[in-house]
């Protein structure tokens, strides 16, 4: 497939694209004037001759070249004349030239072109009509245009005849097999990863693949072994196949091959894409666009789309790959209710359902009072359906018992930067990584967690910015192909805040600061007195090695090379957040990057790498108790005010419960009703005990999920979801970038998720009427400044927008605080280090630390449910070998991991990836149950719970716990489904 274009499919919906391939990649440069084929072009300095003729519509054929990698030169097609010069110079590889003329369709360069294709063909197999990329296939597409009708050389020696009798065709080579010797150049399609398949019969040697993997997605798992007519793409080395060798399945090299030789199995199995339909992936918070490619109504392929903004045409094995579970045979797709959580579920319609719902809300708050409900809100759904969510419990429900998965994930985010910056968001957009020379990552995992953005920050470390890793972890960027961290300040789990603040003696006592960015933009006074803070001699680099485990050197090194490398640009996430003092750090982190004056520019700030795929717009529409949309507190009357008219109703001025609080309430008896849309929280969240304890003693619990998850164990009414395929509406990454999500496909349950929350708010009394996404798009923008200019059209025709988006940004907000702060002025604020109350001791020798993994996302509901169980099938423990050794421990050793809140079993892997006293594990399967072991001590700020730091202790075990035994009986009794005859 094309990396250019989707041949077989139309346009993707959407106004304003430009799916064109180039054919070689932009450049900058001062306006250069040229003559092609008689007709005049201006282009910037640097530009190839061939991007230059497609500024005419005159698209060169070519095989080796695309624009979205480097010019390579190597397949000879785009050959044209030049007046003055000698030969006929590659287009891909000839720059530009004042005054320079060209000829693209001599008679010489048809006749150059046309030997080369016939050369090409003739080590082909002539299997079009029954290929796969029939009508798909750039070799196809270039034979034409070239004029290619026969090819003169008979079949000799080739790659294609796996029985060297002469076939022109795989087809008449497999009749013909008998009466031939084996062919040593023929090598077997590789069918080992389950989502695309090599064919090296089919393979032209134009090294895109190799070359995407490099330069794109940065893995250099695939090199051309071999010389001359022996040469082909292989992956990893020796008798590793693509499986085993170090791709990363993200889709690159697919993308970028102009044959079949990589192709997507479901191409094979459906058939070639007619349409698409451009929408934004459901995974991470990177938000990624892709097309979706369609045959009729069946879904062929996820294309990363070339427009898309964030991810500049790229993308990872799960947004590229892992949608399959929109079709699982897990999905539930009826209502489903019953009176106790012992009892079987029933299938009722949609009106039963909802009814029963309602009347069950409408009871408990008759007895237990107005507040004695509440709400969850998805970070997976949109904004518009989170949205409805939150305006169910604060117009319906009355009262703002209202949170979301950012509670336990990155609360302490919008806390941090709306105390010292203004605004509860990240400063940058994905591009500025492309401009920074110094990037510290701290607390988290861009390659595992953020792929596509891990992608190019590898691509700006290749070419010369310097990294800085604080993680506990050995994680991939600390050191891979062509990357290797500058400094890896392998920190004690807890110890953030010490850390950053010796970073910030060091800037301040060594005089690296930027006084005249600090007294230009933020609070003099309260930088003095931060100053005279972290000049303490308690906060030096050596005074704090002994706490945080890292060398008094590496960090003072680290913190110099921050303050005067250039542009330095801080990424963050969950490391930094889910901690005691998550706070605490990220406000450390804002100082540091105001001491330096790395805010208002491109190619600094300060970013949080959000960990789903709207977790972003969640907060920003309002999903927090204390908050409404826009981060402006229920308290301010004038405030209330503006949703109270839009409304109809009287607002609550007091803030709602958290979903900690929900849940103590919950068995405190006084919280009895909660609507759980999209969110996962027995799985999900801290102290699993105490989650079950409280849904257990809810009175109805309403679940709103694609499939019967682990809350579902606990709940009275379960209303089918829709995935992000079936719906429209809007994302907002971590960027601040709205994207558009377009409906693919139509809902299977029957509705998209805002109709449902609708449904249920009308049973209640609510009297909605909103009839598409768009109108409640439209409140959002009449409701909220920072989305006022925010409309479908303008998304249509941009792509894309960030907020703040409004009269004074009409196309939104790339950089923030360019000008000025948000609040007006920074704010310095101390950073006192506290330590956590979860100590290690003869019990609970270790600290566990939790993670992703690269193929699973989050809990692993829609991930499991995908072919990409096949790297990562269940959790594992990572130890170091020391303490593997004093426990006698093997690799895959069945362990238990114990803590004060509880245990749970799993085998373990050796690696000195973490640090002696450190282990580390994933929370993506649920007979794990990683979160029985956490506790719920959390952030003193925002109650995002410490999953960062566990003490705990590891030994053999035998087979699984207790407790692990009691859950999987209760959650097999709680998925029965009464049968219609039943």
């Amino acid at each position: 497939m094309s990396a250019s274009t989707t041949h077989g499919a139309t346009p993707a919906t959407g106004a304003g694209r430009d799916d064109r391939d180039m054919g070689t990649p932009a450049r900058e440069g001062a306006p250069v004037t040229l003559t092609i084929d008689g007709f005049a072009v201006t282009v910037p300095a640097g530009t190839s001759v061939m991007r230059a003729a497609a500024e005419l519509d005159n698209q060169i054929p070519r095989l080796c070249a695309t624009d979205t990698l480097d010019a390579f030169g190597s397949c000879r097609l785009c050959v044209v004349e030049i007046e003055g010069r000698r030969g006929t110079p590659a287009s891909c590889t000839t720059p530009v030239a004042e005054g320079m003329v060209v000829h693209t369709q001599s008679d010489r360069v048809r006749r150059i072109r046309k030997g080369v294709m016939e050369l090409y063909v003739s080590d082909h197999p002539l299997d079009c009509l029954t290929c796969s990329a029939n009508g798909d296939c750039e070799l196809q597409d270039m034979a034409g245009a070239v004029g290619l009708r026969d090819v003169r050389y008979t079949p000799g020696d080739n790659h294609f005849d796996p029985s060297a009798t002469g076939a022109r065709s795989q087809a008449e080579a497999r009749l013909r097999m008998p009466v031939g010797e084996a062919n040593a150049r023929y090598a077997p399609k590789d069918t080992s990863n389950p989502y695309f398949t090599y064919d090296p019969s089919k393979c032209i040697v134009c090294s895109r693949c190799v070359r995407a993997c490099e330069e794109v997605q940065g893995t250099f798992a695939l090199t051309i072994e071999g010389r001359g007519f022996d040469s082909r793409v292989k992956a990893g080395a020796g008798a590793d196949d693509f499986f085993s060798s170090d791709c990363v399945s993200c889709g690159a090299c697919v993308a970028a091959c102009p044959t079949a030789t990589l192709q997507e199995a479901s191409v094979a199995a459906f058939g070639t894409p007619t349409r698409s339909v451009a929408t934004t992936c459901a995974y991470c918070g990177v938000g990624c666009t892709f097309k979706a490619e369609l045959s009729g109504d069946t879904l062929v392929r996820m294309v990363p789309d070339r427009n898309g903004k964030a991810n500049r045409g790229h993308s990872c094995v799960k947004g590229r790959f892992a949608y399959g579970y929109a079709h699982h045979g897990d999905r539930i797709l009826d209502p489903m209710i019953r009176e106790s959580v012992d009892e079987p579920w029933r299938v009722v319609s949609w009106d039963e359902a909802i009814a029963f719902a309602a009347d069950r809300m409408r009871g408990i708050q008759a007895r237990y009072g107005q507040k004695s409900i509440g709400v969850i809100t998805s970070s997976r759904c949109t904004n518009e359906e989170t949205f409805l969510v939150q305006k169910l419990t604060r117009a319906v429900f009355g009262n703002n018992n209202t949170d979301t998965c950012a509670r336990v994930c990155h609360s302490p985010t919008g806390y941090g930067l709306g105390q010292t910056f203004g605004t509860s968001a990240g400063t940058q957009d994905f591009d500025s990584v492309e401009h920074a020379d110094v990037v510290v990552v701290i607390g988290a995992n861009p390659t595992d967690g953020h792929p596509v953005f891990g992608s190019r920050l590898k691509k700006r470390l290749r070419a010369g910015a310097k990294l800085i890793v604080i993680d506990p972890r050995r994680i991939d960027l600390v050191r891979s192909a062509h990357v290797e961290a500058a400094h890896h300040l392998a920190l004690r789990p807890g110890t953030n805040v010490a850390v950053v603040t010796a970073m910030a003696h060091v800037i301040v006592t060594e005089g690296l600061y930027d006084e005249a960015f600090i007294r230009e933009r933020c609070e003099w006074d309260e930088f003095l007195h931060y100053a005279e803070f972290v000049s303490e001699p308690r906060h030096n680099p050596e005074a704090n090695a002994l706490l945080t485990g890292v060398p008094a050197e590496a960090l003072r090194a680290a913190a110099r090379l921050y303050a005067t490398g250039g542009n330095g640009a801080i990424y963050y996430g969950l490391g930094v957040t889910e901690h005691s003092q998550g706070s605490t750090t990220v406000m450390g982190i804002a100082n540091l990057a105001m001491l330096t004056g790395n805010i208002g520019r491109t190619g600094v700030g300060v970013n949080p790498l959000r960990g789903q795929n709207n977790v972003q717009g969640s907060c920003d529409m309002g999903s927090f108790p204390h908050e409404l949309p826009g981060y402006r507190h229920v308290k301010n009357a004038d405030v209330r005010e503006i949703f109270e008219k839009a409304w109809g109703v009287t607002l609550d001025p007091e803030p709602g419960l958290r979903i900690p609080n929900m849940l103590d309430a919950a068995v405190h008896g006084t919280f009895k009703g909660l609507y759980c849309q999209g969110e996962d929280i027995l799985q999900s969240d801290p102290d699993t005990r105490h989650v079950a304890a409280g849904l257990a003693a809810m009175e109805c619990v309403i679940v709103h999920d694609l499939f019967l998850n682990e809350t579902a164990n606990y709940a009275h009414v379960f209303l089918p979801g829709s995935t992000f395929l079936e719906k429209d509406g809007t994302f907002t990454n971590a960027e601040r970038r709205i994207n558009r999500v377009r409906e693919v496909m139509k809902p299977r349950a029957g509705y998209a998720d805002w109709e449902v929350t609708q449904l249920l708010a009308n049973a209640m009394g609510a009297g909605w009427d909103y009839a598409h996404p768009s109108e409640i798009m439209a409140e959002i923008a009449a409701t909220t400044p920072s989305f006022a200019g925010v409309t479908y059209d303008l998304l249509d025709e941009t792509g894309s927008v960030q907020w703040p988006c409004n009269d004074a940004a009409p196309e939104g907000t790339p950089l923030m605080h360019v000008d000025g702060f948000v609040r007006g002025r920074g704010r310095f604020i101390v950073t006192e280090y506290v330590a956590t109350d979860e100590r290690t001791g003869p019990r609970f020798p270790l600290l566990l630390t939790t993670g992703r993994i690269l193929s699973q996302y989050n809990v692993g509901a829609q991930t499991r449910r995908t072919a990409n169980v096949v790297w990562h099938d269940e959790d594992r423990l990572e130890i170091h070998p020391h303490d593997a050794e004093v426990r006698g421990l093997k690799d895959g050793d069945w362990v238990k991991l114990a803590s004060r809140a509880g245990e749970t079993t799993l085998r373990a892997r050796i690696t000195d990836r973490v640090s002696p006293g450190v282990v580390y594990t994933t929370f993506h399967h649920p007979n794990t149950q990683a979160n029985v072991i956490t506790t719920d001590y959390s952030d003193w700020a925002t109650n995002c719970p410490e999953y960062k730091v566990t003490a705990v202790q590891v030994g053999l075990s035998n087979g699984p716990t207790d407790w692990q035994e009691d859950y999987a009986a209760q959650a097999e009794r709680s998925r029965r489904i009464l049968t219609p005859a039943e």
